[in-house]
């Protein structure tokens, strides 16, 4: 059930996120994407919630044939004027919603969280995107951070369990199902590890 506490991630709340900075986000590759998906055969990829592209391009450069998707159709637009001359495919689609129409060998989500009752539907929808013998890896921030309590949407934050549960049973098999630490900084500067939820599911 809704909330009035409760953000609505729809296209108008992600466009106007964009366009309150010129670049968003670093522009650089997820660590987790890096080191996960550097150990795994090139294939084809889904980069769900691919915002200013950095995952996908960083895909495209390590051979994987890679589609980027996202709600904010000012992301989509930026990631392409960045592609340079990557093969990079971008779908403008209502993430809350979209079931994607074909499978990948890799379907990757980073920091995809919603509200609790939204992101069990949301990555099981995006699970059934995963090929046989493909690899689905959600990342997101962890409850267990040490500053999760100061999280301004805390209840978003998802552990573990709640994603592997989705996907218990005999089509899947764990990987990877972890608190990561992460090297940052506390809102003072101070230098902090932080926490991220890590899953990789293989589908047999």
């Amino acid at each position: 059930m809704h909330t009035h506490d409760e953000p609505v991630f729809d296209q108008p709340f992600w466009d106007n996120l964009y366009t309150e900075q010129d670049q968003r986000w670093s522009g650089n590759a997820n660590p987790v994407l890096v080191a996960e998906v550097s150990k795994l055969t090139p294939g084809t990829a889904l980069d769900i919630g691919s915002g200013e592209g950095g995952d996908a391009r960083w895909l495209a450069d390590n051979g994987w044939r890679t589609t980027g998707a996202d709600i904010s159709e000012v992301a989509i637009e930026r990631a392409r004027a960045h592609q340079g001359g990557r093969d990079i495919e971008w779908l403008h689609r209502d993430l809350l919603e979209w079931e994607p129409e074909n499978t990948y060998d890799l379907v990757t989500a980073h920091f995809f969280q919603l509200p609790p009752h939204q992101t069990g539907p949301a990555f099981t929808r995006f699970g059934a995107a995963v090929a046989t013998g493909g690899h689905l890896l959600i990342v997101g921030h962890s409850p267990h951070d040490h500053l999760a309590s100061q999280h301004k949407h805390a209840q978003l934050l998802f552990d573990v369990d709640a994603i592997t549960s989705l996907f218990d049973g005999d089509d899947w098999t764990v990987v990877v199902a972890e608190d990561r630490a992460r090297e940052s900084a506390d809102p003072d500067g101070t230098p902090a590890e932080r926490k991220d939820t890590v899953v990789l599911l293989r589908r047999r």
